[in-house]
C-alpha cells in the first residue's frame, strides 16, 4: 500500500478569478506549496535537506474536475506514481469540502543548482521517496 503526504493548504482571496472561483492557474501554486511542505518539511524531518539544494520542474499536467470556491483549506494528498534514475513523478490529488476537485501530475528533476544541471537521486532521496512510490 502507497503512503500518501497529506497537507492542508489555505485558499488566499487572490487565488480567485472574475468568476469567484479559483483561477485555473492558482491550481498550480497550491501543488506547489503542497510539494514543497513535502520536499523540504517532510524531508528535513526525516534528516534529508538535499531536496532543498534544488529541483526543476519538466513537465506539469493537470485535470480540472470541479470549481473551488474561497474558503476553508484545500487538502492535498500526495504520492510518487514514476521514479526514474534522475527524475521522479508526484502524482496529487486536491479535495474541497472532501470532493476531489482535482488531480494533477508533475515530474521533478533533481537540479544541481550550484552547477547548473540535472542530477541523479541519490540512495538517501530513494529512500525517502520509497513508501510514497505507487507499486
Amino acid at each position: 500500500m502507497t503512503e500518501k503526504f497529506v497537507h492542508d493548504v489555505p485558499v488566499r482571496w487572490s487565488d480567485m478569478d472574475a468568476y469567484g472561483h479559483v483561477n485555473n492557474a492558482r491550481f498550480l501554486t497550491l501543488y506547489e506549496e503542497a510539494r514543497v511542505a513535502m520536499f523540504f518539511v517532510g524531508a528535513r524531518e526525516h534528516g534529508l535537506g538535499s531536496f532543498e539544494e534544488g529541483i526543476v520542474i519538466a513537465r506539469h499536467e493537470v485535470d480540472y474536475l470541479r470549481p473551488v470556491d474561497y474558503g476553508d483549506p484545500v487538502r492535498i494528498e500526495m504520492w510518487i506514481c514514476e521514479q526514474r534514475a534522475a527524475s521522479f513523478t508526484v502524482a496529487y490529488e486536491l479535495f474541497d469540502d472532501g470532493v476531489l476537485a482535482s488531480r494533477a501530475k508533475s515530474v521533478c528533476v533533481p537540479y544541481n543548482l550550484a552547477n547548473g544541471h540535472p542530477r541523479r537521486l541519490t540512495e538517501a532521496e530513494r529512500e525517502f521517496l520509497r513508501p510514497y512510490l505507487e507499486s
